[in-house]
Parts: structure tokens; C-alpha cells; sequence
């Protein structure tokens, strides 16, 4: 069935509520951009007549995420006007409950071990394999999720991402096969693969291969704004009754309307891009990438699996400084690590722009006199790990009743992480509360401090020091 994916039912709704000189004796207090004088406060309403409820949809609202659920072929599409963290949650709190085992990938986003935590389940960690090119954690193995569910065949759910923040998938098809086999449904937290759905040219979506809740963040790589996210039910192994209810409690009862027309938009946006629009955008990133590549010997460019992702080294520098550096003229990577950089390239339509040939000069520029520095040649090997699941060393439970005492970073290996620590972004913990704390994660984790990386959680970092649990002896 054709369905006319230009329409904008929710913006439409919207434009026509301003267009009728509405006077506000209503919330929001800025009182239709009176109180402000800007115009965008406008379009900034609450649940009015016409302008339907994200928590009750049955008019634009509903009219908009059914266009979504079309474009996507899910079984139903809902909006998220409190970011993919708000969808993660809700998905493992409709899958799961106190006690219940669920698989999650080891280098998953810090809200989906805070939906875990609130679900009181057990998670299963799965140890990640590496992705060499780009030198950073991938996906897991099928082989690993069969080791897995042969030890917890109770398992409940599981977690996945997918494609990783630095933009490289993994075959996850088989995995998703696997869990439905045995009956467990299938979370992907696909954040960074919202526009998966506009060509061949770009990796499927795990929605198409199967997953059973899909939660995307359009603010990422659509025309969204922040905290605009996506999810998609596909199938019958999840309760969307339930899920639905978790949503309806995790997400704000005064939902940004300027969110959810951005929303609306950037389905539209995206449904209505052809494959012309898509080419020609993927030939202007391409020889973006070429050129810079060519800028200087020590630059290096890496692509990722995801044709709107690059990484970026150069020699003798961390990704910190480079970041420094970029932004000293301007230009302003997504995130840095102690390797490289990352870039994400615009999804382009026809009528739009981007100032490529710029961001090359203000670069050129900024390597001049840089010396002859070449790329280097030595090969990437990844962490050894003597595991492919594990489980965190204490039970939430027990976490509430015990204390914690900050240790130095030289004496916290063999002890148990009361806090998450995570370098942001990407917002991957790199240390999990409850989580014995191992020689490896503390030679990365000083690396981190070490080069001024941002990192999330309660720490002491600038003296040196991490939270642990006490002893049993020490507490009592």
C-alpha cells in the first residue's frame, strides 16, 4: 500500500493552531512566545484541542506515528520525547522483572544498565569482539550468545547495539534467530541507525532483520532535535500493552510539542528522500573524505561501515588534542577517544548544503607547518578476554545495604566498582556498579584521566581515586 509519506500530520496540526491568532490563557507560561518575543516559542503548545496527547494519541499525533510504523514496516512506531534512554528503559522494563536473567552486550549505553537496575533483573554480561579498523569495541559473536543462553536458557531478553556509536555494524541477523528459537525476545538499541531505512547504500536496520524493539535516536542522524527518538515494535513477543505503560511513566507528561514536530518532520524528511538524493550526498561525503585524507602524510581517515561516519587520526596526537585543535578553528567532531576523532556527515537532500570545502581549508590550515609526520603501520590488537559472559560480582540487593570508601587507582584492581564510570561520550560505562574491577580496565581508565577525557559518574578522578564497595570485614 502507497502511503504519502510528505504529510506532516502533527506540524501540519500545529501551523494551523498559530494561524488562528490563538490567545493562550494556557501552559506554557511563555504564553505563545508573548512573554519571550520568539517566535519559535510559537509552535510550543500543550495537549489543546486538535493538537492531540502523545499518551492518549488518536488524532495528528496517532496520524504521524502511523506513518512512521508504515515507513519502517513495524507492527506500531511511537514517538520519544525523552531521548532513546526513555525507550531502552521502558523496553527492558516490559521484558523483564525482579530476578529474571537478560543478555545484554557488554558495551551498551549507560541507560539500558539503568533500566536493568530499575527492572532488578541479572544481566548476563556478553564480552564484545573488536572492530580493528577502527580500533574500538564491535558487537557479539553468535557463538558467544549460544554460550550464553546454553548457561541461562531462562533468559528473559536481550540487549544488543546496533551499529556501534563509530558507525560499524556486525552480524546480528543470526544472533536475533537464535534468541527467537528459543523464544526470547530481541532489544536493539540501534540509537545511531535511524536513517539505515533511506537506501541500500547504507547497513540494514536490525528492524528488517528481525528484532523484536527497536529504539532509534533521530535526533542522531535525522533532522530531529535533541532528544527526539524513535521506537518500533515488530512482532508478537513483546506485550505493547505493557511497554506502552512503561513509556507512559518514563516519559514527560508535558511532552515537547516542538520535539515531536521535529519528529513528524524528519520522518517526512526521510520517507520522501530518493535514491538520486541519497547518491549524490554519498559522492559529496566521498570526496570530502578523499581530499582530506590527501590534506598531510600524518592524517589519517577511516570509514566506517556507515557511509555518514569517518574516523580521524593523526600521528603523535591523541584524539583529545586533535579534538583541541579542530575546534580551536572551528570545526567540532562528535566525540574524541585517546586514538581519533569522529565525524558524522549530514544525510543530505538535493536543496541542501554543506560547507565541506571550508571545514577542508580551516584543516589545511591548521596542519600547516606540522612537520612530515606519516601514518603509522602497526597492527591493532585488541584485549585479550578469557571470558564470553560474565556476571556482575554482587546482586542489586546486596549493593543497597553495603558501603563504599573511595581507593586510590593503584589499589582498586581485584575490588568491586560501586559506581559506573563512563567516558562520555560515547556514555558506554567503562566500569559497571557491581563489577569486579580488573588490571585492563584500570590501565584504560587511567589513560582516559590521563588525557582529560570527559567521564560521567561519582569519582574522585582529579586526586586518583574511584569508589568501591567495602569489605565485608572493613563494614562491619
Amino acid at each position: 500500500m502507497n502511503v504519502d509519506q510528505s504529510k506532516m500530520p502533527l506540524v501540519q496540526a500545529i501551523n494551523k493552531h498559530i494561524k488562528n491568532n490563538p490567545i493562550s490563557f494556557h501552559v506554557p507560561g511563555h504564553k505563545n512566545g508573548i512573554l519571550t518575543g520568539d517566535p519559535a516559542h510559537k509552535g510550543d503548545m500543550t495537549e489543546l484541542t486538535g493538537l492531540d496527547d502523545l499518551h492518549d494519541a488518536e488524532g495528528p499525533i496517532a496520524e504521524a506515528q502511523a506513518l512512521l510504523s508504515n515507513l519502517y514496516g513495524s507492527t506500531s512506531s511511537h514517538f520519544l520525547v525523552n531521548g532513546s534512554t526513555s525507550g531502552n528503559m521502558a523496553a527492558i522494563l516490559a521484558t523483564c522483572t525482579d530476578g529474571d536473567y537478560i543478555l545484554v552486550q557488554r558495551n551498551c549505553h549507560k541507560s539500558v544498565w539503568n533500566g536493568i537496575r530499575l527492572a532488578g533483573a541479572v544481566p548476563v554480561l556478553l564480552e564484545p569482539e573488536w572492530e580493528e579498523k577502527g580500533e574500538s569495541v564491535l558487537g557479539v559473536s553468535l557463538e558467544t550468545v549460544k554460550e550464553a543462553l546454553e548457561a541461562f536458557p531462562n533468559a528473559k531478553a536481550c540487549v544488543l547495539t546496533y551499529p556501534t556509536y563509530y558507525g560499524f555494524t556486525y552480524s546480528i541477523e543470526g544472533i536475533i534467530g537464535e534468541l527467537h528459537a528459543r523464544g526470547i525476545p530481541c532489544i536493539v538499541d540501534e540509537a545511531h541507525g535511524a536513517h539505515f531505512q533511506a537506501s541500500d547504500k547504507f547497513p540494514e536496520s536490525a528492524l528488517a532483520l528481525g528484532a523484536d524493539i527497536v529504539i532509534q535516536s533521530a535526533h542522531k542522524m535525522l533532522p530531529a532535535m535533541t532528544m527526539g527518538s524513535y521506537l518500533h515494535i515488530k512482532g508478537p513477543r513483546v506485550d505493547e500493552g505493557r511497554l506502552k505503560e512503561y513509556l507512559s511513566m518514563l516519559q514527560s507528561s508535558s511532552p515537547s510539542y516542538p520535539i515531536m514536530a521535529s519528529l513528524d518532520y524528519a520522518r517526512s524528511y526521510l520517507g520522501t528522500m530518493t535514491p538520486s538524493e541519497v547518491d549524490r550526498g554519498l559522492e559529496a561525503i566521498s570526496g570530502f573524505i578523499s581530499k582530506l585524507d590527501r590534506l598531510h602524510p600524518g592524517l589519517e581517515v577511516v570509514r566506517a561501515d556507515d557511509p555518514l561516519k569517518v574516523l580521524v587520526r593523526f600521528t603523535g596526537w591523541s584524539g583529545y588534542r586533535l579534538q583541541k585543535r579542530l575546534e580551536e578553528i572551528g570545526v567540532f567532531a562528535e566525540l574524541a577517544d585517546p586514538r581519533q576523532v569522529l565525524f558524522i556527515f549530514p544525510l543530505l537532500k538535493e536543496s541542501d548544503g554543506f560547507p565541506y570545502g571550508e571545514a577542508l581549508e580551516r584543516i589545511r590550515a591548521m596542519l600547516e607547518g606540522e612537520g612530515d609526520g606519516v601514518k603509522r603501520k602497526e597492527t591493532f590488537i585488541p584485549p585479550a578476554s578469557s571470558r564470553s559472559y560474565s556476571l556482575l560480582s554482587m546482586e542489586w540487593k546486596e549493593m543497597k545495604d553495603r558501603d563504599e570508601e573511595a581507593v586510590s587507582l593503584q589499589s582498586a584492581a581485584g575490588r568491586i566498582s560501586s559506581q559506573m564510570i563512563i567516558p562520555y561520550p560515547p556514555g558506554i560505562p567503562l566500569l559497571l556498579k557491581g563489577e569486579a574491577i580488573t588490571d585492563d580496565v584500570m590501565v584504560r581508565l587511567k589513560e582516559y584521566v590521563d588525557m582529560g577525557a570527559a567521564i560521567q559518574g561519582r569519582h574522585e578522578l582529579k586526586e586518583k581515586k574511584i569508589y568501591v564497595f567495602k569489605e565485608l570485614e572493613e563494614q562491619s
